[in-house]
C-alpha cells in the first residue's frame, strides 16, 4: 500500500476538529471559536433546510475562517411502516405526559438534501462531510473540483475502503463509543475494540489521511489515537458544555449531573442508533423500530415539550462513552487541551 497521504495544515490547523453535531450545538459561534482557536469548526446540515444552512453559511464566510458542513446521506431502504405506526401510538402517552401531541408520519428521508448539495456546489466550504451512507461519486467529484476537501464517516475497513474508491480526500473513523447517530452504512457490527484498534485496522485498508472520533474524553486518549494512525482528532461530546456551543440547557444540566450512570444506543428518538444518556424514555421505548428519520420527526413535539419543561426525561441527551471528562470551558480552552 502506497504511504498515507496528510490532511492539509492550513484545512485541519492543529488538528483538533469540532464534530458536526446536527440539533444545535454545531452553530455558527462553536465553529468560528474552534477555528480562531486553530481547530476546524463545523456546521452540522443534517435534517436542516437549504435557507437555514444558506444562512449559517454567511455567517462563516464573513469569519474568514475554514470550516466544514456535514450533510446526512438519506436512505434508500424501506421501512416497516406497520411498526412506524404501532410506535406511534405507543407513544401517546409519552407525548401527553409532557403536554405535546404525535404528529402524522412524515415518510420521507431529507427532503433538502438535493438542494443543500447543490447549495455546497456552489459556496464551496474548505470542508465538506458526509454521514450514514455515501453519496454518488460524481457529487465527490463535482465537490473536489469546486474547492472542498471530501470527508467521509465509516465506521470499519470495509466501509473504508468503499470512501476511498469513491474519491474521498479523508475519512473520518468512528468508534462506537462517539455521542450521537452511528455513521454505519453497510450494517457491520459495532467494533468491539478501542479507538486506536479500529484506527489501526482502517489505515492497514486504505492510505487515506484519517480523522479518529469516539469516546476521546482526556488528551490522553487523543495521543493514544495518534500513533495507530490518526492524523488529527475530533471531538464532540467535549464541546456540548462549552458556551459556544448550541446545547439546550437540559442536556447542559444532564451532562453536568449525577443522576445518569451509563451511556447506550438507542432508536427510541430517531429510528437510528445514536448513542445518548441513558433516561427513562430509552428505556421504556428500547425496541424502536429502524425507521429513521420517520421516528425523529415523530418524536420532535415530546422532545421540545420534554426541554421546555425542563425534564430530561423524553429528550435525547446525546453523549459519548467520554461524558464525564467534558468541562464546562470555553471552546478555545478545549481545542488548546487536545492538540498534540
Amino acid at each position: 500500500m502506497d504511504a498515507p497521504s496528510k490532511l492539509p495544515g492550513d484545512l485541519f490547523g492543529n488538528g483538533v476538529v469540532a464534530a458536526p453535531m446536527a440539533g444545535g450545538p454545531s452553530r455558527p459561534e462553536l465553529a468560528q471559536a474552534v477555528g480562531r482557536a486553530g481547530g476546524l469548526g463545523f456546521l452540522g446540515g443534517g435534517l436542516k433546510t437549504a435557507a437555514a444552512l444558506a444562512a449559517e453559511l454567511d455567517i462563516m464566510e464573513a469569519a474568514g475562517l475554514p470550516f466544514g458542513v456535514n450533510l446526512f446521506v438519506p436512505s434508500t431502504e424501506e421501512v416497516d411502516r406497520d411498526a412506524v405506526l404501532a410506535y406511534r401510538e405507543r407513544l401517546r402517552p409519552e407525548a401527553e405526559a409532557v403536554g405535546a401531541d404525535v404528529p402524522e408520519a412524515h415518510w420521507a428521508d431529507d427532503d433538502a438534501y438535493p438542494a443543500k448539495l447543490d447549495l455546497l456546489l456552489t459556496r464551496a466550504p474548505a470542508v465538506v462531510s458526509f454521514t450514514f451512507g455515501t453519496p454518488r461519486w460524481d457529487a465527490v467529484e463535482a465537490l473536489k473540483t469546486a474547492g472542498s476537501f471530501v470527508l467521509q464517516t465509516v465506521t470499519g475497513p470495509e466501509e473504508a475502503a468503499l470512501a476511498a474508491e469513491l474519491g474521498a480526500d479523508a475519512l473520518v473513523v468512528q468508534h462506537p463509543d462517539a455521542g450521537g447517530h452511528s455513521g454505519a452504512f453497510l450494517g457491520l457490527a459495532p467494533f468491539a475494540g478501542t479507538l486506536a484498534e479500529l484506527v489501526a485496522q482502517v489505515r492497514g485498508a486504505v492510505a487515506l489521511p484519517l480523522v479518529a472520533a469516539g469516546g476521546i474524553g482526556t488528551p490522553d486518549d487523543a495521543a493514544a489515537a495518534r500513533p495507530a494512525g490518526a492524523d488529527a482528532v475530533q471531538l464532540g461530546t467535549a464541546f456540548l458544555r462549552t458556551p459556544e456551543a448550541g446545547t439546550n440547557p437540559v442536556h447542559r444540566a444532564a451532562l453536568a449531573s449525577g443522576e445518569f450512570t451509563r451511556t447506550a444506543p438507542t432508536r427510541a428518538f430517531s429510528g437510528k442508533f445514536a448513542r445518548g444518556l441513558e433516561n427513562g424514555f430509552m428505556r421504556r421505548l428500547a425496541d424502536a423500530p429502524a425507521a429513521y428519520p420517520v421516528v425523529h420527526h415523530l418524536t420532535a413535539p415530546l422532545r421540545a415539550a420534554s426541554v421546555k419543561a425542563g425534564s430530561p426525561d423524553r429528550t435525547s441527551l446525546w453523549a459519548g462513552t467520554a461524558w464525564r471528562d467534558a468541562r464546562e470551558e470555553p471552546a478555545a480552552d478545549v481545542v488548546a487541551r487536545f492538540a498534540p
